[in-house]
């Protein structure tokens, strides 16, 4: 069952691509204009690395947003990286985290960044088991995802699938996909159990309710 779960994500993503696109570009989402981009680049560049992959890029922005990395973009949705690729600004392509688990990236970088990608249960953990694979020995891995704490909501603070939603989105959108549910000890055990010590927490703040508008955490592979 949870594989088919993972495998539900995707399908709604390919049915969401295009207005996804459309929502990022014009600025739709206000967490992410407001607070959470900014927080994103700013991590990244406190890092310097001088090559970086973006996992789950979407359409593209951050990648573009880090034009002194060099950096690759990879999603899963050919109908993002297709947009992606249409905008230019780096080096676009479409890989699902299984086939980059099985070493179909091949690459060795600084840095790799997850930016709210991290969405399913089985394909994640097994992109956390083989960092070695495509970040080099001393590298980061960064993440950032919603605030466990306030994405909780009503629900028992336990980890486990929840359904999605598109409410607050404009038209266009169907079928949200399913998300996994991380507690922020399950967030760190999901590091340190797959040989990434965790080097930095954040928590960007909302200017306007003065909550967590995200989580950032940053583990890095040894030297």
């Amino acid at each position: 069952m949870p594989a088919q779960r993972d495998t539900t994500v995707i399908d709604s993503w390919h049915r969401n691509a295009e207005p996804w696109t459309t929502a990022i570009r014009n600025g739709e989402i206000e967490s992410r204009t407001l607070v959470t981009n900014a927080a994103i680049v700013d991590t990244v560049r406190s890092y310097a690395p001088q090559t970086a992959v973006d996992l789950g890029c979407g359409e593209g922005w951050l990648v573009r947003a880090l034009p002194e990395v060099t950096m690759i973009g990879v999603d899963a949705i050919a109908g993002l990286v297709q947009a992606a690729q249409a905008a230019g600004g780096g080096e676009f392509r479409a890989l699902s985290y299984e086939q980059i688990a099985q070493g179909e990236l091949q690459l060795a970088v600084d840095l790799a960044v997850c930016n709210f990608s991290l969405i399913g249960k089985e394909a994640v953990e097994g992109l956390f088991r083989t960092a070695p694979s495509y970040l080099r020995r001393g590298g980061y891995l960064v993440v950032q995802t919603v605030h466990p704490v306030l994405a909780c909501g009503e629900q028992a603070y336990i980890d486990g699938w929840r359904d999605g939603s598109w409410a607050g989105f404009k038209g266009g959108f169907q079928d949200a996909p399913p998300w996994y549910f991380r507690t922020l000890s399950n967030w760190i055990a999901l590091f340190e159990n797959n040989g990434l010590r965790i080097r930095e927490l954040r928590e960007p703040l909302h200017p306007q309710s003065g909550k967590p508008a995200s989580l950032i955490l940053v583990g890095q592979l040894p030297a």
